[in-house]
């Protein structure tokens, strides 16, 4: 008998890698991968345990797509992922329509795991966070052609006190470079054109391995690759961002000049609580040096309010710091308290009314840095990676290097010929928006395809 399997990823892009390998091993087991939730036999939510929003998310899926056993095909409903790791008790204990729960080291076994709720038995794995990388297995891509995600590694050592991933990841764990430049080799050969390299911290990459951090020989390693065309870095921590990392980006012509830098915060106080290993003084050093060395330079970064101490004095003063920095990108996240971390037991815990009062604060003053900066980008001419069209015939929807898929804004392009996903062209910007650039196509037959 065949059976149709569906599968919800929720969370981050290291999670998304995970449940296309899932995938892969589901397709290679004779099961059939179905969009349509109704017709599935078997659905997996490989879920999200970072912070409270996400774990309510995971947990609203999981009931929301139990129902299908009552008015759907619904045989086995299976989690997986950073929330099944966690509370892997809890989860069967309390979710009856649960048949197993798949920690963050266990996801390689799912096909025995789906034949083995098939009969009928309750399955909990979990515990092997500390898995070596299994290159053997196959994935499943599912972002658009064009586009992949390559997690260089797993696992993190840097034990900020409100992080959670290092106690459901395990150790850092790092990728041999030859392994992540054959895959990508095969992900160009299928058409990517753009590939994100993503890890928890991927200046961490290949300590474990070659005991130096080893970011920029996989770069350069990369770069040989024919046909690739962009290379995009995120999660890349302040501390370990060097002369040599700088120095291959600001050369390549592959490497995107656009880096996600988690900063958290720019006080040293609160960064001496949050385990940080950085100052205020070295975080300014760090961006002026950036946007001296590389002048066109797109940073990304994410803000926490209301971590337990944070004073009124000391969040206006990470207000009048980020004003210096102007981020091009910031993302603002009030503090979740995680049981199990080492923030959770600080005193000082502040209401969640000041946390949004402060995450709004610097939202609002952000609005105003992304529009002058998107004003600035006016006139200027940039590669486009169309990503689809509109209800506008001549307008497509697409992103500059200055624009990670998902998170980032867009450039919509205005071309009186049609353009196709996965194309790249050249555009001239003509307007901007707070958020979003507008453009003209040069030239309808100039694509750098």
């Amino acid at each position: 008998m065949s059976y149709n399997v569906g599968l919800v990823s929720l969370g981050c892009a290291k999670n998304l890698v995970d449940s296309e390998i899932m995938l892969g091993l589901i397709e290679r087991g004779s099961y059939t991968i179905t969009e349509d939730h109704s017709k599935a036999d078997i659905i997996i939510i490989n879920t999200c345990g970072f912070i409270e929003s996400a774990k309510e998310e995971s947990i609203d899926t999981i009931l929301q797509l139990g129902q299908y056993k009552e008015n759907g095909n619904l045989k086995t409903l299976i989690a997986t992922g950073c929330l099944s790791e966690r509370y892997k008790d809890e989860l069967l204990n309390e979710i009856p329509e649960l048949d197993a729960v798949v920690g963050t080291g266990d996801y390689e076994n799912i096909v025995q795991i789906i034949e083995d709720t098939l009969k009928g038995e309750k399955v909990c794995a979990y515990g092997h966070i500390d898995h070596s990388f299994d290159e053997s297995l196959p994935r499943r891509i599912s972002t658009p052609k064009y586009t992949a995600y390559v997690k260089i590694g797993d696992g993190c050592d840097n034990h900020c006190t409100y992080c959670i991933i290092p106690y459901l990841r395990g150790k850092y764990r790092s990728r041999k470079i030859e392994d992540i430049k054959r895959e990508v080799e095969q992900l160009v050969h299928n058409g990517v054109k753009e590939i994100i390299i993503i890890a928890q911290d991927i200046t961490q990459y290949g300590i474990d391995l070659y005991e130096k951090h080893s970011l920029p020989m996989l770069l350069r390693e990369l770069e040989k690759i024919k046909d690739l065309r962009w290379i995009r870095l995120l999660y890349v921590y302040p501390e370990n961002i060097d002369e040599d990392l700088i120095d291959v980006i600001k050369n390549s012509e592959k490497v995107l000049h656009y880096l996600d830098i988690p900063l958290q915060h720019t006080e040293d106080s609160v960064l001496k609580k949050m385990a940080r290993r950085t100052t205020k003084t070295k975080i300014i050093n760090l961006i002026n040096t950036l946007r001296r060395e590389i002048p066109d330079i797109t940073i990304r970064s994410t803000i926490i309010t209301g971590f337990p101490g944070e004073s009124e004095e000391e969040f206006e003063s990470m207000v009048e710091t980020l004003k210096e920095l102007q981020i091009d990108r910031l993302g603002v996240f009030p503090y979740s308290l995680e049981e199990g971390t080492p923030a959770a037991l600080l005193g000082g815990q502040i209401d969640e009314e000041v946390k949004t009062r402060r995450q709004e604060q610097i939202l609002e003053m952000q609005q105003e840095i992304s529009l002058a900066h998107n004003e600035s980008q006016v006139s200027r001419v940039l590669e486009v990676l169309i990503e689809g069209a509109t209800d506008d015939p001549n307008v497509f929807i697409g992103r500059s290097y200055m624009d990670a898929p998902e998170i980032d804004g867009y450039v919509y392009v205005h071309s009186q010929k049609k353009l196709e996903e996965g194309d790249l062209c050249v555009v001239r910007i003509v307007d901007a928006l707070e958020y979003d650039l507008i453009g003209e196509i040069i030239n309808g037959d100039e694509l750098t395809k």
